[in-house]
């Protein structure tokens, strides 16, 4: 594997699912909920994996195209989207499980004066209900749900309201993630960007994307930063 360079930064911003949690067992629980309500067969775990990482109104959108082989118009994913997420608050953190390292990375990055945020497409809504059950709420000093900026990744408009949100400039700010959509955005919000290959990429491996580098675990990525105030060189 490709050495991961080291970064001289302020903060560090955490993609959700599929970077530090692994909620795809809630996601799907979800979606068949919402299937058998439609009368509609059930989507394997696996199958709903690669449909994730645009939002829920995407999320949903591919699942009725998978479940029945036609999308729905915009005015039915309106009327299933409210739907969808009723299913989901009702399963969320059920299944839910931390991917290896977790609560060491972030007690290291935080004792190291590192500042944290979140930064997700997920609906605002579900965000700290999923770090509060999961354990990790206080470590992060500022979230950016799906919709707090005016557009989703991989629009670099939440890349940006995190580190304005953090106080940093966001070229001093490190975006960890696990699909094209955190490595688009953080290109073009102007910001380093290194992936997990344990997430969600749409079925597609992440070694191919434009990064800067690949870091095989979580605890990996407090191995490749430094504060920006030390000697270390920038990436």
């Amino acid at each position: 594997m490709t050495r991961v360079p080291s970064f001289a930064v302020d903060a560090v911003a955490f993609d959700l699912d599929g970077t530090l949690l692994d909620t795809v067992h809630d996601l799907a629980a979800a979606v068949n909920l919402l299937l058998a309500e439609l009368g509609h067969p059930p989507l394997h775990t696996v199958t709903v994996r690669d449909l994730v990482g645009k939002g829920m109104a995407s999320l949903v959108r591919k699942a009725m195209l998978r479940a029945r082989g036609r999308a729905p118009d915009d005015a039915e994913l309106a009327a299933l989207l409210p739907r969808y997420q009723a299913h989901y608050e009702s399963v969320l953190g059920r299944e839910t499980e931390a991917f290896p390292g977790l609560l060491e990375t972030l007690v290291r990055l935080k004792d190291e004066g590192f500042r944290m945020a979140v930064v997700t497409n997920k609906a605002t809504r579900f965000v700290r209900p999923h770090l509060d059950k999961a354990g990790i709420l206080r470590f992060f000093d500022a979230i950016v749900g799906g919709d707090d900026a005016h557009a989703k990744k991989p629009d670099p408009a939440p890349v940006v309201m995190a580190a304005q949100r953090l106080g940093v400039p966001v070229s001093r700010m490190l975006m960890v993630g696990d699909s094209i959509n955190d490595a688009q955005a953080a290109r073009a919000a102007g910001c380093p960007v290194v992936l997990l290959p344990h997430g969600y990429n749409e079925g597609e491996p992440v070694h191919v994307l434009d990064c800067d580098g690949i870091v095989p675990t979580l605890a990996a990525v407090a191995d490749c930063v430094r504060r920006a105030g030390s000697t270390v060189g920038t990436a």
